[in-house]
């Protein structure tokens, strides 16, 4: 199962891979804390999108659609793309994150690109 969780929530056995996908850390969380398996900064928003979205629910269609113009050009994605694929071969994929809005966020729409190319 591929799934998303705020790096804030408790990890849990259930969680499988935990694969922290934004550019920055998140404030307030150690490292050891986290419990991840990986940090991918190559695969999110650059800083430039990140920072004209700001988190706006307004601008989410347009930063949807600019952001997966980014991952079609981002060199990375290929190897995320297999990277995926391969721990859901063994178990769960938790893609971990720190927006507080878990709707109008670029793991969402990472989220959603991932299950459409998986499922296909």
């Amino acid at each position: 199962m591929l799934q998303m969780k705020r790096v804030y929530e408790a990890a849990n056995p259930a969680d499988g891979y935990r694969i922290l996908v934004d550019r920055l850390w998140p404030r307030g969380v150690a490292k050891t804390t986290a419990q991840l398996d990986d940090w991918n900064k190559a695969i999110t928003p650059t800083t430039e999108l990140r920072r004209w979205f700001d988190h706006e629910p307004a601008k989410f269609s347009a930063f949807k659609t600019r952001y997966l113009a980014e991952i079609a050009d981002n060199q990375a994605w290929p190897a995320f793309e297999q990277q995926i694929r391969q721990q859901l071969a063994v178990g769960n994929v938790t893609l971990v994150y720190a927006a507080k809005d878990p709707e109008y966020n670029h793991v969402v729409i990472l989220l959603a690109l991932l299950k459409k190319v998986l499922d296909s």
